[in-house]
């Protein structure tokens, strides 16, 4: 474990990153864009509301809002940051150079992952200030807020993780980064789809609103469904009530992305450098 924090690969590849103006350019944007959003938020609601003031529920909604957009910023560029991780050293040439050092699959794929996962945390740190904002009207608590940036982190590992992977398996950074899209927009989109599909044939064919547990299933792996009962407490129950399945939705999203992110690694770095061996 030592040997894989201790890791020239992370070093160089953080060092890359941060120092780079493009990156603080973009976190510069981001918090434009937020500040944008947030502060003319709360002047159209004060505005048009006829309350002169920013009542809790308008406070909660800003927060959802706030929660949906930073998840759409983890879908669409993570991705982009982890998908070209590895090939773009194979597109360069660098890769057979790189796996010819003391440094093991392991070093190697946990350096490019990340560094990757260390600009997304930082990109949701310098956003926390904003964020924050909401405490000062109420309608939300602290641990809410704690609950959801661990399960962005979850989420930003996940697919970073089947980002790392498909850079590895696949030659061309492009094909890579159309896999690594097409599986979270199944993830994020399909899923839930399915799921709704599932519930509209059983709920005609009982005559009453219903699912089953394969439609849990696909509930419970979705993030724009997981955020739903993150920012809504209690509204999960829903589901559980219409699939006949006492088993948190949190519990079996938790379960399947841990999964897919150890399966993911571990394809990475056996890999590596059987794909090294086939370009001799």
């Amino acid at each position: 474990m030592k040997q894989v924090f201790s890791n020239p690969v992370l070093v160089k590849e953080i060092k890359l990153r941060f120092r780079s103006p493009k990156s603080f350019i973009g976190i510069l944007f981001y918090l434009i864009a937020m500040c944008i959003f947030v502060f003319g938020f709360i002047l159209l609601t004060t505005q048009f509301s006829g309350t002169g003031y920013f009542r809790p529920e308008e406070s909660f909604f800003m927060f959802t809002m706030l929660t949906y957009i930073q998840l759409g910023l983890i879908l669409f560029i993570t991705p982009g940051l982890t998908a070209g991780a590895i090939s773009s050293e194979r597109e360069k040439q660098t890769l057979n150079i790189l796996l010819t050092t003391a440094q093991t699959s392991l070093q190697i794929i946990f350096g490019k992952l990340t560094s990757s996962i260390a600009f997304l945390l930082l990109l949701l740190i310098a956003g926390l200030p904003i964020y924050s904002m909401v405490f000062l009207f109420g309608g939300v608590s602290p641990g809410q807020l704690g609950i959801i940036f661990l399960f962005f982190f979850l989420t930003m590992l996940a697919i970073g993780s089947i980002g790392i992977m498909y850079s590895t398996i696949i030659r061309k950074t492009i094909v890579s980064m159309i896999a690594t899209y097409g599986t979270m927009i199944f993830l994020s989109g399909v899923t839930g789809f399915i799921y709704l599909v599932i519930t509209g044939m059983n709920t005609m064919v009982t005559g009453s609103l219903a699912s089953s547990p394969v439609g849990h299933f696909f509930a419970s792996i979705n993030p724009v469904v997981l955020v739903l009962t993150l920012v809504s407490p209690g509204s999960d129950t829903f589901i559980t009530d219409t699939t006949k399945v006492d088993f948190p939705i949190w519990a079996g999203y938790a379960i399947f992305y841990i999964c897919i992110t150890v399966l993911a690694i571990f394809i990475s770095v056996k890999k590596l450098r059987v794909n090294m061996k086939r370009t001799r």
